[in-house]
């Protein structure tokens, strides 16, 4: 299996040279392997958010590089690197337009990359296709294609979100703690179709998490992070022989050692 991601010997610094100076990755160094899907969890500050920001090109490296599909990527803006990375992140008003409908929303998402322009976009061939898109949501979406999408609960924002996010070619999927905001139902309801989407794409996956169940029931390997550095790495059967207690007393001992 070949990789699709590589971060060779990163280094990430915060407010360099001032008393608030922080170091979150050092030599840090991750690949990711075409068609895996991953879960990434830590405690916070752990260097999750600031990994996923440097792979999507939300923050630059100070040092090292990042290697996309055997490109450098290093000094690629974010806006390009949106070509082919989707975003889902943690807040349901993220990642939509609330103020435009789901058509709306769609259409330029359909848009993303060439001239801007709803309209010709939107026709009644491609409104059946954005509607048979969403009625896999489960949510009833696929009978209000014309509600703001500001109107629509955390969940169904956040099912339309993933569905947005995998209309386009796009070559790997990012998951930022798409869940957290939600109530337990509609977690499981969104994780369920998030785990249809990936298997039925075969897309590359980076989930951020901090439900330790979802890390463990979904994704093919768990990385957990600590202080910019991965402490556990575990894929296949190994994975699959992990319990929550398991992480639990990893966490313990970190707590411990931190002197926590």
């Amino acid at each position: 299996m070949s990789s699709v991601l590589e971060l060779k010997n990163i280094h990430k610094v915060f407010n360099a040279g001032t008393v608030d100076e922080a170091v979150i990755f050092n030599d840090f160094n991750f690949t990711v392997e075409e068609g895996s899907f991953i879960s990434i969890v830590g405690s916070n500050g752990s260097g999750k958010t600031t990994l996923l920001n440097l792979i999507c090109g939300t923050d630059h490296v100070n040092g090292g590089q990042v290697v996309f599909d055997g490109r450098d990527i290093t000094n690629l803006a974010e806006y390009k690197r949106a070509a082919f990375i989707g975003r889902v992140f943690q807040n349901p008003q993220m990642g939509t337009c609330p103020d435009l409908t789901i058509i709306e929303n769609m259409a330029l998402a359909d848009n993303k990359g060439g001239s801007f322009g709803l309209l010709p976009a939107v026709n009644k061939k491609r409104i059946d296709y954005y509607r048979s898109l969403v009625s896999e949501c489960g949510m009833g979406l696929e009978n209000r294609m014309n509600v703001k999408v500001g109107a629509l609960s955390g969940g169904q924002r956040q099912a339309l979100a993933l569905v947005i996010a995998n209309m386009t070619d796009i070559k790997l999927l990012i998951l930022d703690e798409h869940t957290a905001a939600l109530d337990p139902k509609t977690s499981e309801n969104v994780m369920m179709l998030t785990d249809k989407l990936v298997k039925e794409k075969k897309i590359t996956t980076l989930m951020v998490t901090h439900n330790l169940r979802f890390a463990l029931e979904y994704g093919d390997r768990i990385v957990m992070m600590h202080e910019g550095s991965i402490v556990l790495d575990k894929s296949g059967a190994d994975k699959q022989a992990l319990v929550i207690d398991d992480l639990l007393k990893i966490f313990n001992q970190i707590s411990i050692e931190c002197g926590n």
